[in-house]
C-alpha cells in the first residue's frame, strides 16, 4: 500500500466518524450550516461509508446498489428522529484518479438518486423513516497529492472542494516491515 492509498484509506476511516464528518463540513461552511442541531450534533447526522441504497420502481423487484461515494451524510432530525431531505455526499478524491472518473462518480449518483430509493442503514438508525432526498450536495475533498489539474476542473466545474493537510491528519508511516507484510507472498 503507498503512502498515498492509507491518506486516502485514513481519510475514509476518519469521515466515517460523525465527529471528524462535522469538522470536514465546518470547512465548508454553507454544508455546516445543513446540520439540523448545532446543540446536538450527534443526533442530527448519519454517515454512512461506502453507502447502499434499494431502489423501489424497477419492474422486476427491488435492487441494491453501491454508491460510487466514499460517505454519504444523512441529515436527521434531532427531536423526531427522521431523515431531512437534505443528503451530502463525500467524494475523496482517490490515488491516480482522473478528474473525468472523479466527476463521473458523481454524476453516476446522481443518476441512481434520480429514482424512487431507501438507504441500507446501520442497524442503530433501523428506526428512521428514509426516504428519497429532495437535495443532494456533493463535496469533494482533495489532498497532498491531488494534481493541480484535478482541482482546476472541480473549480471550473463550480462543484465545492476542501483541501485537507496532512498536517491536520494523523496518517500512520508505512515501515519496511509493514511495506513487505503488504506484499503478496
Amino acid at each position: 500500500m503507498t503512502n498515498n492509498q492509507l491518506l486516502y484509506e485514513t481519510l475514509l476511516c476518519a469521515y466515517s466518524n460523525q465527529l471528524e464528518a462535522i469538522n470536514l463540513l465546518k470547512q465548508y461552511r454553507p454544508y455546516f450550516e445543513l446540520i439540523p442541531s448545532l446543540r446536538r450534533p450527534m443526533d442530527s447526522l448519519i454517515t454512512i461509508p461506502l453507502p447502499v441504497i434499494k431502489i423501489s420502481n424497477l419492474k422486476d423487484s427491488d435492487q441494491n446498489y453501491q454508491l460510487m461515494c466514499d460517505v454519504a451524510l444523512l441529515m436527521c432530525d434531532p427531536e423526531w428522529k427522521i431523515k431531512t431531505g437534505k443528503e451530502i455526499f463525500i467524494f475523496i478524491h482517490r490515488p491516480e484518479e482522473e478528474f473525468s472518473a472523479l466527476l463521473n462518480r458523481w454524476r453516476q449518483v446522481e443518476v441512481l438518486l434520480g429514482n424512487e430509493y431507501s438507504w441500507l442503514l446501520p442497524w442503530k438508525y433501523h428506526q428512521i423513516m428514509n426516504e428519497k432526498a429532495e437535495y443532494l450536495y456533493p463535496l469533494f475533498v482533495t489532498c497532498s497529492y491531488t494534481p493541480d489539474r484535478v482541482k482546476r476542473g472541480l473549480r471550473g466545474a463550480y462543484l465545492p472542494s476542501v483541501a485537507i493537510d496532512l498536517a491536520e491528519i494523523d496518517v500512520p508511516e508505512l515501515n519496511a516491515t509493514q511495506s513487505s507484510n503488504l506484499l503478496p507472498e
